[in-house]
């Protein structure tokens, strides 16, 4: 049994943040009933395409209900409203107030049902002077100081590759609603959750807080190296990049010994990590005069049989192809309905040694309305009015 069977989320979320929160639960068994509006989420016209599918939306959406349903009408919201009062989860990611305006604000459904765990994910949180702020990941992310401990010294700012603001927040409300339900089981009480991509970025800069908190120093750029530690990052190497990681008096010398240079295990510019960071650029040239010369993957080697952490720099395909990524079932395959089975990247954790996945690919538009409705006790003729009234839309048959 998956630890998430038994639950219902109604899926209010579009894009990112909300539909990666959701799609970790689908994978943990819950049912996850997603309202679309006719067009459909913003991420199903959003590449790269496969026979007309987004990839982005195949990732995101997996094993969840399509119900598309138009909710700037009383009707429509009315039908929202009572399938959030059929489920033990909500969840948004609308600007906050738009939800309150659509009569699917948390106070006006948990004043109904109290054990309701309502969750809103936004880029700055429910209160606050930013509330209202359109925010974009890479907004996000230059808001929350990542960006200026990002990148090369003395070069520009940078954004982490991936649109990690969406993600952590989607991550964070996940195990936050988790949370809640445990609370719910004990207490026989909802909550009200308030998960801001913004708060959720900077919670998870501990270095960054442990030089301006406690050390008041400025965060500064340092490239692939640590701001802290030293040799810890990458080093050039023949056919590329090493990264070597030696933390601690053992290692370092051990790395000495490696590069023909053990003398500088007792130098005393080198005494210490802190001492080692300070005299990074030395200690660079002294590592980069030996493995700039040597192939990688003999580096890698001699590296790992010294005890000296090291890694290759893989590509995306690289890590794919691996032999641990197969034993570890990075990617996994769900059926489809269009593309018959698609890749997904589920969530990561094992239980009891079991990767659960979803079922099911993602949906197509409007699969899950009838299904949805008929459950909720609406007939064959109540569902053929709200089609013909344009209030909700089955999945269209090509």
């Amino acid at each position: 049994m998956k630890p998430l069977e038994g639950i219902r989320i109604l899926d209010l979320t579009r894009v990112l943040a909300g539909p990666f929160c959701t799609a970790l639960m689908a994978d943990l068994g819950a049912e996850v009933i997603k309202l679309e509006p006719p067009q459909g989420d913003d991420y199903r016209h959003i590449g790269p395409f496969v026979d007309d599918e987004s990839a982005l939306f195949a990732l995101t959406n997996r094993g969840k209900s399509s119900l598309v349903m138009v909710l700037k009408t009383p009707q429509g919201q009315t039908l929202a409203r009572q399938i959030a009062f059929d489920c033990d989860v909500v969840v948004e990611n609308f600007r906050p107030g738009v939800a309150e305006k659509l009569g699917l604000g948390a106070a006006d459904l948990r004043a109904a049902k109290p054990d309701l765990v309502y969750c809103s994910i936004s880029g700055f949180g429910q209160t606050g002077p930013f509330t209202q702020l359109p925010a974009y990941d890479i907004v996000v992310q230059a808001m929350s100081g990542l960006m200026t401990a990002t990148g090369e010294e003395d070069g520009p700012p940078l954004k982490v590759g991936e649109a990690m603001g969406d993600l952590i927040a989607g991550r964070y409300a996940a195990w936050a609603i988790c949370a809640a339900l445990v609370g719910r089981a004990r207490q026989g009480q909802g909550a009200t959750l308030d998960v801001a991509m913004l708060d959720t970025l900077f919670a998870l800069l501990p270095t960054s807080h442990a030089l301006h908190l406690y050390a008041k120093e400025p965060i500064n750029q340092v490239g692939n190296r640590h701001p802290l530690s030293t040799p810890f990052g990458a080093y050039r190497a023949q056919d590329g990049h090493v990264i070597i990681a030696a933390l601690g008096t053992r290692q370092f010398a051990a790395l000495c010994s490696l590069i023909g240079q053990p003398q500088a295990a007792s130098d005393p510019r080198f005494a210490t990590d802190a001492d080692r960071t300070r005299h990074e650029p030395v200690l660079r040239k002294m590592i980069e005069a030996h493995t700039a010369s040597r192939p990688t993957a003999d580096l890698i080697a001699a590296l790992r049989a010294a005890s000296i952490p090291a890694a290759p720099i893989l590509t995306l395909a690289q890590v794919t192809a691996s032999a641990h990524a197969s034993a570890r079932d990075l990617v996994q395959t769900l059926p489809h309905d269009r593309l018959g089975c698609a890749p997904v990247v589920g969530q990561p954790v094992r239980f009891d040694g079991q990767k659960h996945i979803a079922t099911q690919g993602a949906p197509a538009l409007g699969s899950g309305t009838r299904k949805t409705l008929t459950a909720l006790g609406l007939t064959d003729a109540q569902i053929a009015g709200l089609i013909d009234a344009g209030i909700i839309a089955e999945a269209r048959h090509d």
